[in-house]
């Protein structure tokens, strides 16, 4: 991390957690960022679900709302980036305060209630984005919608012309009863109506899952089954957990989705397991806790074709997505491995 990063996330962290988030997509906006490209290497470039990715490295959901900073986050080191979520219409998200910072636990908190501008905004920010990056939405449902599985198919058929990749985001803990479609029966007719309407593009795109780590092994077997059923191209596993073990920081009780180093364990082992369940016909990202090169190579060891993060920038800038993918490269080499898809779940017993 540069001098400048470093001084710059030390002012941050002296305001409110939403104010920094804040600053720092207006600091993305004026070009204080590095810019190195996707960093990438014969080692690197990957496939995942019929994306050519430079490298595995991604920004997770969250970061990048509504599709502001899409060009500067394609430049800063990524291998591909997930904006969003989004809902069809416009919504404030939860009262604030409502997202806290865990220094001592390395994590945040939070409470957000997919706050976004709605799919219209999303829509026109994204038919300007860089074409030569892999960018992807996840999608959401709005909170007091009277269909939510029929959300997620509106906002995938108004923004799919302009996208790589979405995602199903049934695991926010933040809205009401939302996880609820992660069971069997609700989440195949779920998943069910998006891949239709996948199917009906002009350009059909692959479409991913993601789930919370809060889960049984029943019940990742049910969405497993669900998955290689409803023909979904690739889980994201984890989104934020509600368990709150081991946690030092003032705010460690607070209400929402916690995410950062506390989970990078318990999401590690749920990407295990689902790897030996899906028997790896489906293509996992591993995301939680990760943050560095050797919990992503971790992740990529457990199960995960490609990996993501977005807490970790919290305490290690924007920087982290380049210096991640180049010691990846060596961590591979090390190991002799010539590609990421070698090393994928080959210390996958490891994590059972």
């Amino acid at each position: 991390m540069k001098l400048t990063e470093k001084l710059g996330l030390a002012a941050l962290h002296r305001l409110d957690p939403e104010t920094a988030h804040g600053l720092s997509i207006k600091a993305l906006k004026s070009g204080l960022a590095p810019s190195p490209g996707p960093v990438t290497s014969d080692r690197l470039r990957t496939q995942v679900a019929g994306l050519d990715l430079p490298n595995p490295v991604g920004l997770a959901a969250g970061f990048d709302k509504n599709g502001e900073v899409l060009t500067p986050l394609s430049r800063a080191g990524f291998g591909f980036v997930e904006v969003g979520a989004v809902t069809p219409r416009p919504q404030p998200g939860n009262p604030k305060p409502r997202l806290f910072r865990l220094t001592e636990d390395r994590a945040a908190i939070n409470r957000f209630g997919f706050n976004n501008e709605g799919m219209e905004v999303m829509a026109t920010r994204l038919a300007s984005r860089p074409k030569d990056a892999v960018i992807g939405l996840n999608l959401g449902a709005n909170k007091d919608s009277d269909d939510r599985p029929g959300d997620f198919a509106k906002v995938l058929a108004r923004c799919a012309e302009y996208l790589d990749f979405a995602t199903v985001n049934v695991s926010s803990p933040n809205t009401e009863k939302l996880r609820d479609l992660q069971g069997k029966a609700a989440l195949s007719a779920l998943l069910s109506g998006v891949v239709e309407t996948r199917n009906a593009l002009t350009r059909p795109i692959p479409i991913f899952l993601k789930i919370a780590p809060d889960l049984t092994e029943a019940e990742l077997q049910d969405i497993a089954d669900v998955a290689r059923e409803t023909g979904v191209d690739a889980v994201i596993a984890t989104n934020t957990t509600l368990s709150r073990d081991g946690l030092h920081s003032r705010h460690k009780e607070q209400a929402g989705g916690l995410s950062g180093a506390p989970l990078f364990e318990k999401s590690t082992r749920v990407l295990a397991q689902l790897s030996q369940l899906t028997e790896r016909q489906i293509p996992l990202i591993g995301v939680g806790g990760i943050r560095n090169a050797q919990q992503a190579y971790d992740k990529i060891c457990a199960g995960a074709s490609a990996i993501q993060f977005y807490t970790a920038m919290v305490f290690g800038g924007i920087s982290l997505a380049a210096d991640i993918a180049r010691d990846l490269d060596k961590l591979l080499a090390r190991d002799g491995f010539d590609t990421v898809a070698q090393a994928v779940g080959s210390k996958r017993k490891d994590w059972l």
